[in-house]
């Protein structure tokens, strides 16, 4: 895949930022804090169904089919229900997701890999941080594991005004950042939002296939790998 690149967008959650196993972390510490082992047998009893309605969310939120505030609510109100005798309000779910972002924003983890492949492509690239999460959120998330000092540049759905995959992003991006489209690649987990998206958008792609799913790069990524530091033998 050599080519002469000159701007590199990355997707942080999953790709670089350990968000899943952070989270996991997270989830168990608010277990914990809110005394959630009244209402469930078992951490998993709350932690599955919260995955299942985490995803499905955040996959309505990348369409643009609900709004920020919708999900902050739900993700919480969906697990919290299958708690025997809790009934969530609106406030309840409110303050589990102020708690859980609090825990979940400051801690470090990364993924294995991350930290050499920064370090090898910032000195060639100008390396640009392109993400749907949420602004506060993310800059604290890139404060704890100090991977800020990398990027020129921080590019969020909530200033772009329009998530991944909508082109309308990936344009923002290229006007924010001067990138031009023909030397720039993506680098994300998500194939539907990043590789999609950026495909859409008339811009290389890299899939880093973190969670072996099916797709596969014949299917539309110019190139797959499942390590991350196997992209320093393609750029």
């Amino acid at each position: 895949m050599k080519k002469e690149y000159k701007d590199v967008f990355i997707d942080f959650d999953d790709t670089i930022y350990d968000t899943h196993g952070n989270a996991e972390i997270a989830l168990q510490e608010l277990f914990e804090e809110l005394n959630l082992g009244r209402y469930f047998d078992t951490l998993e009893d709350f932690t599955v169904p919260y995955w299942k309605a985490n995803i499905e969310l955040w996959t309505q939120y990348s369409r643009g089919e609900i709004d920020r505030d919708y999900l902050m609510v739900e993700r919480f109100r969906r697990p919290l229900i299958c708690g025997k005798g809790l009934y969530p309000t609106r406030e309840y779910c409110l303050k589990a997701s102020d708690v859980f972002l609090d825990l979940c924003s400051c801690k470090p983890g990364i993924l294995e890999g991350a930290r050499e492949l920064l370090e090898y492509l910032q000195p060639r690239y100008r390396l640009h941080l392109c993400s749907n999460g949420f602004h506060e959120v993310q800059y604290k998330k890139l404060k704890a594991s100090d991977t800020d000092r990398y990027f020129t540049s921080i590019i969020l759905s909530e200033d772009a005004g329009v998530n991944k995959p909508n082109p309308a992003f990936f344009e923002y991006a290229l006007k924010t950042t001067g990138a031009n489209r023909e030397k720039t690649v993506m680098i994300g987990d998500n194939f539907n939002t990043d590789i999609m998206g950026a495909r859409n958008a008339g811009i290389d792609q890299i899939y880093f296939n973190r969670w072996n799913w099916s797709q596969k790069g014949s299917e539309g990524a110019c190139a797959e790998v499942d390590k991350l530091v196997e992209i320093m033998e393609l750029l």
